[in-house]
Order: structure tokens, then C-alpha cells, then sequence
């Protein structure tokens, strides 16, 4: 395994989506690493377009929690309930111009 260089975990790029330390490769790909698999204490990142490896130097304490599935759904019920907030917003405004609607046809009538 031809170890290219020891990279700083802060020289890196997170992306907090996948998961995933990103670091770019002479080749022009890049070098990934998952959160989980530096949890598990995994330190080396691979690039998969040439045989280059990269060590990652960090400690535990200093990385972002990681996301499990459950807080996927977590994340999708917080939508879910977003959405249903505006709607309901909607709805009170849409009756509350109703309301205003009926009152000017009234008034209309009766002057």
C-alpha cells in the first residue's frame, strides 16, 4: 500500500450529506474517508482511481457526531411537520380572505 502523505484531518473536506472526508489526489480524484469509518478508529483514505493511500491524523473527541438512520427520519418528520405549518397557515389566511370576501358582498347588497 504506497502511503502518499499523513494529512491533517482539518486540511480536509467534510461533507456533512454522505459523510464523507474528501481530500484531493495528485492523480486529479480524491481521496474519501466516511465519519464511521474514522469512528471505528480507521485512519487511512484510499482514492479510486489510482493505488494512493493518505493517513488521517485526528483525535475522536474532535469529530462530528455521527448521523445514524434513525435521524434521517427525524429529519424527514421535521419536514413533514414544516409543511404541514405552512399549509395550515395557508388554510387560516385562504379562510380569513373568504371571510373578508363575504363581508364586502354583503355590504354591497345592502348599500
Amino acid at each position: 500500500m504506497p502511503l502518499y502523505e499523513e494529512i491533517e484531518i482539518e486540511d480536509m473536506t467534510f461533507d456533512p450529506k454522505t459523510q464523507t472526508y474528501s481530500y484531493p489526489c495528485p492523480c486529479g480524484d480524491k481521496f474519501k474517508i466516511s465519519l464511521e469509518d474514522l469512528w471505528d478508529g480507521e485512519d487511512i483514505a484510499d482514492c479510486q482511481s489510482c493505488t494512493l493511500f493518505i493517513q488521517v491524523i485526528y483525535e475522536e473527541d474532535n469529530l462530528p457526531k455521527l448521523r445514524t438512520d434513525s435521524d434521517d427520519e427525524d429529519d424527514d418528520d421535521d419536514q413533514d411537520g414544516k409543511e404541514k405549518v405552512d399549509n395550515t397557515q395557508v388554510n387560516k389566511d385562504t379562510e380569513a380572505g373568504d371571510k373578508v370576501t363575504d363581508t364586502m358582498a354583503t355590504l354591497s347588497i345592502q348599500a
